[in-house]
């Protein structure tokens, strides 16, 4: 009788065994997962916040102080948080895609939550430290590894276009996620690279470029709404995030462009604001600069502002003065 207990431990220990190496060796239908009780922010578009949004982004159409921006260079959109059961929000050139440079960090920085969450993938300490590098540091090569861990994907030769499109599935991951959640208009499927990508990941890109992340300031702004407002994932993961985004525009910083007072925080600075609070997610590149913030102030305010803008990357005007326009038309 023992004996027959014995094997029959054994087989379900040999019988664990197999399905966990199963587990591991095909990890390409582990998908990032949609909570079944997640349902969509309810969006309302104000009338208020677009004259007063409209209004903040006018001068830098009209030229003022010299720099004029093209129509097609500036969008932005913002969101009052105040009332938490409905997104009140407003757009310039909302739904225009942009190439959003670091901005997807912080999208990668939720799928990874909710992953780790679902027990799909196993929190370690480089992982850890790979998540904050590319959140507080904005490192491009924490990110290319946190992006590897969320696709089970990995960089190298170009392959044969049957292997390449099981591999293109895997990286595409991160759109079907958000897709399933209603985000439109979107490509996150890429690595950030300070320089370029080359074999699989430029043929990624179709070679051209045709297939490189692009966002939105809307989709952006309501993915920050929903990271701060705790829909995304628990109270504990959710604070593990905002953590990572949290800055410090009023700390001692001698980089004129950190995330804290390079962007959005520059207005706090430039107003004044000691008693404001700043979450924020920027991207920079050669061409692009883009911010995406969450203010809080001691009289209440609580907006979500993302403003990208193009082809003028060393204007550290252009948001901060976005971002006082607007925080003075909701104050008066």
């Amino acid at each position: 009788m023992q004996s027959l207990q014995r094997k029959a431990t054994m087989l379900v220990v040999i019988l664990m065994a197999a399905l966990t190496l199963l587990a591991q060796s095909d990890r390409s239908k582990i998908e990032i997962a949609v909570p079944k009780e997640y349902r969509p922010p309810v969006m309302v578009p104000a009338a208020d916040l677009e004259t007063l949004l409209t209004a903040a982004v006018a001068p830098l159409l009209a030229g003022t102080g010299g720099k004029s921006f093209k129509p097609e260079e500036v969008a932005a959109t913002l969101i009052d948080l105040r009332d938490s059961s409905r997104f009140r929000w407003a757009s310039v050139n909302g739904e225009r895609q942009f190439y959003p440079a670091s901005v997807p960090k912080m999208f990668y920085m939720a799928a990874l939550q909710r992953q780790l969450e679902d027990g799909k993938i196993v929190a370690t300490p480089e992982l850890v430290r790979g998540q904050k590098d590319m959140i507080v540091d904005s490192s491009n090569d924490a990110t290319q590894y946190i992006v590897d861990v969320l696709t089970d994907t990995a960089s190298g030769s170009e392959l044969p276009q049957a292997e390449f499109d099981k591999w293109q599935f895997q990286r595409n991951r991160m759109n079907r996620y958000l897709a399933a959640m209603g985000y439109a208009n979107i490509n996150l499927n890429q690595k950030i690279y300070c320089e370029d990508a080359y074999g699989i990941e430029q043929q990624s890109r179709n070679y051209k470029g045709q297939n490189r992340n692009m966002i939105t300031t809307f989709a952006t702004a309501r993915m920050l709404a929903e990271i701060v407002l705790g829909r995304l994932n628990t109270p504990e993961r959710t604070k593990i995030m905002m953590d990572l985004l949290k800055r410090e525009p009023f700390a001692e910083s001698k980089d004129p462009d950190s995330q804290a007072v390079g962007f959005t925080g520059k207005a706090l600075i430039d107003l004044g604001m000691k008693d404001a609070k700043l979450w924020s997610k920027a991207g920079w590149t050669s061409r692009a600069r883009h911010d995406a913030a969450y203010i809080e102030t001691a009289d209440g305010l609580k907006i979500v502002l993302v403003v990208f803008t193009e082809n003028h990357a060393n204007d550290r005007e252009a948001i901060a003065g976005i971002a006082a326009r607007v925080i003075r038309g909701l104050r008066n």
